[in-house]
């Protein structure tokens, strides 16, 4: 378990993701306001005082495991721009309606349903991937909204980058069965049947609210 000498917004946040809690969930976790943990998204290098000091060490200390395993990636200095133009991933989250856009990956021995995604290769754009990705991968074009942020993933360790995104035209199919088992539009509020709401990026699932 890694040792914190000093908390300050950025590793605070940190904490926070590694946690999977949103600004509420995290604030009403440590027994703080809500704007205290939206200022430290705002403010990374500020240093909260002695007590909430005192209760990110015990929320760090009590935590999982895989919560510390999270926190540790998420602290751990970064890689070089080049290794990190490598190892991103541009992630689709589609919306049309009340539904959302998802693939169901084949897997080395099982299926999971995810959000359609590419690489990023160097100099390319995320937004431009994830739109054409999304196209090539299930038929549908769409147009990106919002960015909802980046995170080393936990599972895979790249950089993911997430970004929301509108619904056009065009019917879902599969057109990468190699890849995929099948392509669907899914409720929003059905969501975490099919992926894990522990393992969703927080901000999706406050845009998808």
């Amino acid at each position: 378990m890694d040792v914190i000498d000093t908390w300050t917004g950025r590793t605070a946040c940190a904490l926070q993701q590694a946690l999977r809690m949103t600004n509420d969930g995290f604030a009403d976790h440590l027994g703080v306001a809500v704007r205290t943990v939206a200022g430290w998204h705002s403010s990374p290098d500020i240093v909260p005082r002695a007590e909430i000091q005192s209760a990110l060490d015990t929320a760090y200390e009590r935590s999982s495991p895989p919560v510390q395993r999270r926190f540790s990636l998420l602290t751990r200095p970064k890689r070089t721009a080049v290794e990190a133009q490598a190892l991103r991933v541009a992630i689709a989250i589609v919306t049309r309606d009340d539904e959302v856009l998802l693939v169901c990956r084949r897997g080395s021995d099982s299926l999971s349903w995810q959000f359609p995604a590419g690489v990023v290769k160097p100099d390319a754009s995320p937004v431009v991937v994830a739109v054409e990705e999304t196209r090539a991968e299930t038929g549908v074009r769409c147009t990106v909204r919002e960015q909802l942020g980046s995170r080393i993933h936990p599972v895979t360790g790249v950089v993911a980058e997430y970004l929301a995104c509108e619904y056009l035209l065009g019917e879902a199919t599969n057109q990468d069965p190699i890849e995929n088992a099948e392509v669907a539009w899914v409720p929003r509020a059905q969501l975490t049947r099919f992926i894990p709401e522990q393992s969703i990026y927080p901000p999706i699932l406050e845009a998808l609210a």
